[in-house]
Order: C-alpha cells, then sequence, then structure tokens
C-alpha cells in the first residue's frame, strides 16, 4: 500500500478499530494520553504487542505524530488492552532492529505487509523494572 492509500484505509476502517480497541478479544489497544498544548483527554487505537513488561506499538505514520510526541512529553499513558487499563511509562523510540524481537515470524511478517513502518513506540509497564 501507498501512504496515500494506507491514509485513506485508516482514516475508513477507524470507526470500526475503535469500537473494537480495547476489548478483551480485541487484536487492538487504545493509548489513552493528555495533549501536551490543549491539555485535553486524547485516545487513539493502536496495534500492540505485548510482553509480561513491556507493550511496543507500530508506528506506521512515524513517530513524530501528535500522539506519539503527547506521550513522550508526558512521559507515560494508559493502554486499555484486552478489556483492561495498563499505565505505561519510559516511551522509548525503537527501530526495526530492536522491535524485531517482540514479534513471532508470523506476526511480524504481517506487521510489515500491513502496517509498513520504520518506528515503533516501546513502553513499560508502570512499576516494571528497566
Amino acid at each position: 500500500m501507498t501512504t496515500d492509500t494506507s491514509w485513506r484505509f485508516a482514516r475508513a476502517t477507524t470507526p470500526y478499530v475503535r469500537a473494537l480497541a480495547g476489548r478483551r478479544f480485541s487484536p487492538w489497544a487504545v493509548v489513552h494520553h493528555r495533549g501536551r498544548v490543549s491539555g485535553r483527554e486524547l485516545a487513539v487505537p493502536v496495534v500492540v504487542m505485548a510482553t509480561p513488561d513491556e507493550f511496543v506499538i507500530n508506528l506506521p505514520w512515524g513517530a513524530r505524530t501528535n500522539w506519539v510526541r503527547n506521550v513522550q512529553s508526558a512521559g507515560s499513558c494508559t493502554i486499555r488492552w484486552k478489556g483492561a487499563d495498563h499505565r505505561a511509562d519510559s516511551p522509548a523510540i525503537l527501530d526495526e532492529a530492536a522491535a524485531r524481537p517482540y514479534y513471532s515470524r508470523t506476526a511480524w511478517w504481517i506487521a510489515r505487509k500491513l502496517f509498513p513502518a520504520d518506528a515503533w513506540l516501546r513502553l513499560r509497564r508502570a512499576g516494571q523494572g528497566m
């Protein structure tokens, strides 16, 4: 998919993804964060890979999107995933080599085909070690 096609696809599917994101059996999560300029509470649906200690989020629109910058500025957010809220902090941008170990071979292939990216956001579950 080209960037223009990907953007159009995302815009068309966002209402459906928002309706499913964060629910118990959904592959999507919702990142809840506060706007660094507006101060408003905001939410964005994302695809997340989770470990017991961390969340890794594919960033197909890059690491400079407003919501990523909001999370980085605040240093934390809440991720609604699998029907529960999880505090997450210590945001870090990963490159492909650093993100790859978080994915199974199949999940990596799917992520690269459906959501091509050159950056990922890693968040540690709050209270977990570094």
